[in-house]
This record gives C-alpha cells, sequence and structure tokens, in this order.
C-alpha cells in the first residue's frame, strides 16, 4: 500500500460520509393512513417511504391520483405528520420544530396575495422573519429578474396571466432561500405553450441556483424532462414501485431515442396501476 493510499476501511467511512454529507433530505420508513367515513379501517397511502434526495437533485414524483404524491409532499413540507417514520432535512428533524423555512412549497394554484403588488408577494415571506427592509427589498428584486418579472414589479397580481403569477410564486420561494423546493403540480392548470416556456426558465433557475426540487406531476413527458430521477409510486402499496434515473443532459427532446425509451419505460411501470385505479373509480 503506498503512503497516500487509505486502508479499505478508512476509504469505505469516507466514501459514506461524502455521501451522508450530500443528501440534503432523507426520509426513512414513512408512513401514513387515513380514515374512510363510516368505515373502522384506515386505508393507507404511504407505507414504508424510503428516500434519499442529494443537494442539487431534480426528483420528478409520479403515479395515479390516490397514489399518495401530494401527501408526501406535504408531509417533507411539514404541513402534515407521518404516522410513523421520519423526514430530515439536512439532518435536522421536520418534527418537533424543523424550520419550515428549508423547504417550500408551490402549489398548483400559486397561492399569491391578490391585492399586493408582485414584489410584495415576493417579499412577504421575507417581512414575516423580519429580515429588514432593504435586504428584503434587494432580494425580491433579484429573483423578479431572475424569473423575468422586472417590469411588471409594481403589477398587482390579478393583473397577471396564470403563468406569471407561477413565476412570481416561484420567486416568492426562492427569496426565502430554501434547502428543497418542492412543487405540487405547479403548471398542470396552463396551456401547454406557458408550460414549455415555464419548463425551459425552470430549468434555468435549477441550474443557476443549484437548488434541490421535489418536484409531483401527472404529467409523464413532464417528469422525463425535468427530472434527474423519476419516483413512481403505486397507489396498491403505497411505497416506492421503481426509480428511474435520466441520465441525460438538458433541455431534452422528448422525440430522441434515448428520452422515448425513458418515456415508454416510465408508461409500462404506470400503466398497470392507472388501469386498476380506473376500476376502482368504475367501482366506487
Amino acid at each position: 500500500m503506498s503512503l497516500n493510499e487509505q486502508p479499505p476501511q478508512e476509504q469505505k467511512e469516507e466514501d459514506h460520509h461524502h455521501r451522508h454529507n450530500n443528501v440534503v433530505l432523507e426520509l426513512r420508513d414513512v408512513s401514513k393512513a387515513f380514515s374512510h367515513e363510516g368505515r373502522a379501517d384506515r386505508h393507507r397511502v404511504l407505507d414504508r417511504i424510503n428516500l434519499d434526495v442529494k443537494q442539487g437533485e431534480f426528483v420528478t414524483i409520479v403515479g395515479p391520483s390516490g397514489c399518495g404524491k401530494s401527501t408526501l409532499l406535504s408531509i417533507v413540507a411539514g404541513l402534515d405528520a407521518p404516522d410513523s417514520g421520519l423526514v430530515s432535512v439536512r439532518g435536522e428533524s421536520s418534527s418537533g420544530g424543523g424550520r419550515k423555512a428549508q423547504r417550500v412549497v408551490i402549489f398548483q394554484e400559486g397561492a399569491l396575495f391578490p391585492w399586493l403588488t408582485v414584489s410584495d408577494n415576493v417579499e412577504f415571506g421575507l417581512k414575516v422573519a423580519g429580515v429588514p427592509k432593504e435586504s428584503r427589498k434587494a432580494a425580491a428584486s433579484r429573483f423578479i429578474e431572475m424569473v423575468q418579472l422586472t417590469k411588471f414589479a409594481g403589477s398587482y397580481v390579478y393583473q397577471l396571466s396564470g403563468g406569471m403569477k407561477q413565476r412570481v410564486a416561484i420567486a416568492r420561494a426562492l427569496a426565502l432561500d430554501p434547502q428543497v423546493l418542492l412543487m405540487d403540480e405547479p403548471f398542470a392548470a396552463l396551456d401547454v405553450q406557458t408550460r414549455d416556456i415555464l419548463h425551459e426558465q425552470l430549468l434555468q433557475i435549477h441550474q443557476s441556483t443549484g437548488k434541490t426540487v421535489l418536484f409531483v406531476t401527472h404529467n409523464i413527458n413532464e417528469a422525463v424532462l425535468l427530472g434527474d430521477r423519476i419516483i413512481v409510486l403505486s397507489p396498491r402499496t403505497g411505497n416506492i414501485k421503481k426509480e428511474i434515473v435520466v441520465d441525460r443532459p438538458r433541455p431534452r427532446d422528448i422525440e430522441s431515442h434515448e428520452i422515448s425509451a425513458i418515456r415508454r419505460e416510465l408508461l409500462r411501470e404506470l400503466e398497470e396501476d392507472f388501469q386498476i385505479a380506473r376500476s376502482h373509480s368504475r367501482q366506487g
């Protein structure tokens, strides 16, 4: 063994330490069940979910309605508590007073204040956090510019299009400097052209900020085009059915051979569960 070569055990411990430090979000055996009205039993939506998300990773989550995608995101956000299991961000538990500012959710509706201007909306969280006026205005200006809405900084939210509102929501989230950006079908209500534009802008923001993103979607193309990794949830088991790594550079072409192959793989994984979900819907 050379002087520069480490013993196998020391090398193994160093590699483990490096991988652990690179993990931003950890889920360990996370489970959640809901009660049905008029029934004694509880429906287990999530069953012992285990997931690690690394710094700067863009992870998309897909699956049929009712498979627990939004429930999982709510638990990660600290908006809901798991029945069992642990969620931690940078080693800090999401329960027992974990800082919710470490993760920020962007919903489909945007959850903006229509009576406030774009700037005031982006500043809002910083104001609540007690950030001095000059600092929060500088931060708001930076992220409004990042989402290309500088000309509309003084406009009221109710005056904006749906796509512009979601860009405001993204700017407001980024201003809080979260460790993890959580996105719950943020572009689902938008037309195809607007969605494509926002995909491009979101990827540019992701590249420039290095933020870790957990992105829930029903849209298979969206999952494949955006994600570094795709998590497939199954409503039958309440668990992760499949993880698909999309190790291709961006921007991606959905018609390209490699991306089309990944899309077909994802469709195969989802097909059986979608059929079961439709069957249960008809029976209900």
